[in-house]
């Protein structure tokens, strides 16, 4: 509210006339004043609280007052006065200031929107993280099931809850684990054809089903099921489609409050990543089979593909293309692409310092904070900051580091901002095939100090941005050569007026052809964008 008093200061200062704001925090409740400036502080009432345009006037203590509606989300009215009886040129000022205050009033709603929302999301990426570490560490199928439900049923304050998986020779849905049962030893197995079962529904039409208490009543759930019960299925992702895993049951909620859309959507998007864990707790019990352990390497890698965004995304502001190719099946090198506005873009490409499931944790963890992060400013300095706030924990316990280049193109103003953490290889290739480099701005993440900067520089109509991971650079032949910086620009040049997909197909060919019939030590990632 401190912008709201400095302009009504400033304007009482110019215009010589006190003045009010009054906000009323919800429909029916009393104004309360939230800035004021030598007016009259007592709220208006009756018919000058009218959601219209028009000005009225009222008599207070201190004399004839102006007031009107200021239009906008946040319910606000102005008062302006004490006013002479020719009101005219007041009512002038009136209307010169209210659009001012609405404008105010919007960016602090939006912004408190922004927070409520990124701390809703923040719960679900505290969720992912930890089921991401249990599929790092869990041994066997139980431990892994039952941390789980007990990371899912505190997320949501459910007090009852079971989980099933599904075991196809006899058609059943075995329990693994459950939390509190009431008047039994352990749950049943439950028919997948059952007709009455929530749990066989929700498992055989993969969604989830949220029902209120007396709704579809089963024997088979009453030992953990007090009320209303929300049940989600448990899915694999597989480049085929989703294969049925099981089901999670989640039932009392503390305090007896009902169970919402909210806790719906948050627990249904964590039914993948409970497959995950499932499947791989599976995968380490039949660790000795090498080729099921390929397999799954394979899955595990299209999964972590998934993760990337379709460079459509930021159509029609920019043209773009990417790909990535890690070495080791699943890796550390990511991109990330951002819509952030008309002719605004943002361009993130990361790497982390390893590969493997370790870097693809971090990565994945990367990506769901960027994903926020990035629509709360437009500064890529305060995006990185807010970043590693998120991940720095991570990277300090795992002795790891992150070099990334988050850049913002806004076309419209032909200006591109940077923060770059250490990522040597990110260039702007101009009209003419000059390459400028989009040097350093900080240490990479995990290795220096707090307090991120950005940097900027023109971006003209034509100009190519051009990002890659050192995979591409540091690429080996069959003598331990490296490919080598100069000749990645040099096809970054020669192919600077194609379009952007064949821009990056041309530097993989490079690669491709440099290393032969060697397989890469490295993640590999480049990303190219236009706004032409």
């Amino acid at each position: 509210m401190a912008d709201l008093a400095r302009v009504l200061a400033a304007f009482g200062e110019a215009y010589g006339c006190g003045a009010t704001l009054w906000l009323q925090p919800a429909l029916d409740a009393p104004l309360e004043v939230a800035a004021t400036a030598g007016g009259d502080v007592t709220p208006p009432t009756g018919p000058h609280l009218a959601d219209d345009d028009t000005i009225r006037s009222r008599e207070t203590a201190l004399g004839r007052q102006l007031v009107a509606r200021v239009p906008g989300r946040t319910r606000a009215w102005l008062g302006l006065g004490p006013v002479a009886d020719d009101d005219a040129e007041p009512r002038r000022w009136m209307r010169v200031l209210i659009p001012v205050l609405a404008q105010l009033l919007q960016g602090q709603w939006e912004a408190s929107r922004a927070t409520d929302e990124l701390a809703e999301r923040y719960e679900e990426i505290n969720l992912l993280y930890s089921i991401s570490e249990i599929l790092g560490r869990t041994v066997t199928l139980e431990e892994a099931a039952r941390t789980i439900l007990l990371e899912v049923a505190e997320t949501v304050g459910a007090e009852y809850g079971a989980l099933f998986v599904h075991d196809a020779g006899p058609g059943l849905l075995r329990p693994v684990t459950a939390l509190r049962l009431k008047g039994a030893p352990a749950a049943l197995p439950i028919p997948t054809d059952d007709p009455v079962s929530v749990t066989a529904r929700v498992f055989r039409t993969r969604a989830a089903l949220l029902v209120n208490a007396g709704v579809l009543e089963s024997e088979y759930e009453a030992p953990f099921r007090a009320g209303a019960m929300l049940t989600v299925p448990i899915v694999w992702t597989t480049p085929d489609g989703g294969i049925p895993l099981g089901v999670v049951c989640l039932s009392g909620r503390r305090g007896g409050a009902a169970f919402t859309a909210g806790d719906e959507k948050l627990v249904a998007a964590v039914g993948s990543q409970i497959g995950t864990a499932i499947q791989n707790a599976r995968l380490v019990r039949a660790s000795i089979d090498q080729e099921r352990l390929a397999s799954e390497m394979r899955l595990a890698h299209d999964l972590q593909m998934r993760l990337l965004p379709d460079a459509r995304v930021v159509a029609p502001d920019a043209t773009c293309a990417a790909r990535v190719e890690a070495a080791d099946g699943v890796g550390g090198d990511f991109y990330h692409l951002f819509p952030l506005g008309p002719g605004r873009t943002g361009v993130l490409i990361g790497d982390v310092s390893s590969h493997g499931y370790r870097a693809a944790l971090i990565m994945a963890l990367v990506m769901s904070a960027a994903a926020i992060h990035a629509q709360t400013t437009a500064d890529p300095a305060e995006t990185v900051q807010a970043l590693l706030a998120t991940v720095e924990e991570e990277l300090r316990e795992t002795e790891m580091f992150l070099s990334l280049c988050y850049a913002v193109v806004d076309r419209a103003k032909g200006v591109l901002r940077w923060t770059n953490t250490g990522h040597p290889h990110a260039f702007v290739i101009g009209a003419e095939g000059e390459a400028v480099r989009l040097e350093a701005t900080d240490p990479p993440l995990g290795l220096g100090p707090e307090g991120l900067h950005a940097a900027s520089r023109p971006w003209g109509a034509h100009d190519l941005l051009v990002m890659f991971t050192d995979g591409v650079s540091d690429a080996r032949d069959a003598k331990g050569r490296a490919l080598g910086e100069a000749r990645v620009l040099e096809v970054l040049r020669a192919r600077r007026r194609e379009v952007p997909s064949r821009i990056v197909d041309g530097v993989f060919a490079l690669v491709e052809g440099h290393m032969g019939r060697m397989r890469p030590h490295d993640d590999q990632a480049v990303v190219a964008l236009r706004t032409a």
